[in-house]
């Protein structure tokens, strides 16, 4: 079994009848929309979910899992997601889909997150990964470049396959911050961002993870609610 499968699948497990649950956005959501699925129609589970995406709102009425909106919802009991790079603090990079406001907006407002990798993604420090930062697209240029001199790091636009800008869906551009390298204060580092004009938001998760569910390459899982280093 895929490693993000299994642990997606094990996730799933924790949901309970009633809850509002959070769908993140990506290959890890598109197992646990699956696993979901499958314990709807086998156990009759009643739960509403929040996506974090449209492409993940698709998926999720594609296969019949209710979803809901912030008309009627204001705090999810539990958000499944994954992530790009997850440190022994909790701390992660998000953002690698283009969802990184929603996913934030959506565990911001979470009781326990639950992120969901594979070994692979479990790093002794953040900032292999580029670290993306959501922007508004009206003078794009010159936030890179404010970014650039704030970092002291190559800075991208995400681009799509054909060669176009990302537009994420909330018409925001998204900045790719390569630091190649752990980043500097990762406690600090969304505040220090956010000072300059034309960000909105970026993908530097801190304090927003509960649980960490590791898939190992034998389908085995692993997991720890308080810090990985010895548990996983």
């Amino acid at each position: 079994m895929n490693p993000k499968q299994a642990a997606a699948e094990r996730a799933v497990e924790y949901i309970q009848d009633g809850m509002i649950v959070g769908l993140g956005t990506g290959s890890t959501a598109a197992y646990a929309i699956s696993a979901l699925s499958a314990r709807i129609l086998s156990e009759g589970l009643e739960i509403t979910c929040i996506p974090t995406s449209r492409a993940t709102a698709e998926s999720a009425r594609a296969m019949n899992i209710p979803l809901s909106d912030w008309d009627t919802v204001r705090k999810l009991d539990l958000t499944i997601d994954g992530a790009d790079e997850v440190d022994p603090q909790f701390r992660l990079i998000k953002g690698g889909g283009g969802a990184l406001l929603r996913e934030k907006i959506v565990a911001s407002a979470t009781e326990h997150q639950i992120i969901v990798v594979d070994d692979h993604k479990l790093k002794a420090a953040l900032g292999v990964f580029p670290l993306p930062v959501a922007v508004v697209p009206f003078g794009w240029q010159a936030t890179r470049d404010r970014l650039e001199y704030l970092l002291s790091a190559p800075v991208t636009p995400r681009k799509t396959p054909n060669g176009d800008i990302f537009i994420s869906d909330d018409s925001l551009y998204v900045l790719d911050v390569h630091f190649g390298g752990p980043l500097p204060d990762p406690d600090a580092l969304t505040a220090r961002i956010k000072t300059i004009t034309g960000v909105v938001e970026t993908g530097l998760f801190v304090g927003l993870c509960h649980r960490v569910i590791v898939g190992h390459p034998d389908g085995a899982t692993s997991e720890a609610s308080l810090g990985y280093t010895a548990a996983l």
